[in-house]
């Protein structure tokens, strides 16, 4: 059973960000079921790595968008993402020296993470570039 399901909840009215936001659910539920599943350190690693990867690749491209087009959130939302950016290396980096777990725990702050930011931060920016023809 995935972690997280994508509903209209989730949307921000934006193609190509409601893309990634698609990816880093499928990206955050794979790696629900790998854990799940008890796959190896390896995989889990993998799966890991490949989700920090992504969210940087999605950060990035969220905060040009905001750049671009002068929105007056982008300190606060450029801080969150910073934040959680630093987070995740952390647990990355505790991971692989074999400090921690991908835990339930785990799972849930970035379930909840991910939709809370979708849901709050990123719907006040998308409102923003919406008004500004970007769709």
């Amino acid at each position: 059973m995935a972690l997280i399901t994508w509903s209209e909840t989730l949307t921000v009215n934006i193609k190509e960000i409601d893309e990634q936001h698609k990816k880093l659910i499928a990206m955050v539920n794979e790696l629900h079921s790998a854990m799940g599943s008890g796959k190896g350190k390896d995989v889990m690693g993998k799966t890991l790595g490949g989700l920090i990867d992504y969210t940087k690749t999605h950060f990035a491209f969220e905060e040009q968008l905001m750049n671009k087009y002068a929105y007056p959130g982008y300190i606060s939302h450029k801080a969150d993402h910073d934040a959680l950016t630093k987070q995740v290396a952390e647990l990355y980096t505790k991971f692989q020296v074999g400090k921690t777990l991908v835990t339930v725990e785990v799972m849930n702050f970035l379930k909840d993470w991910l939709t809370k930011h979708i849901q709050a931060t990123d719907k006040k920016y998308s409102s923003y570039l919406n008004g500004k023809g970007i769709i």
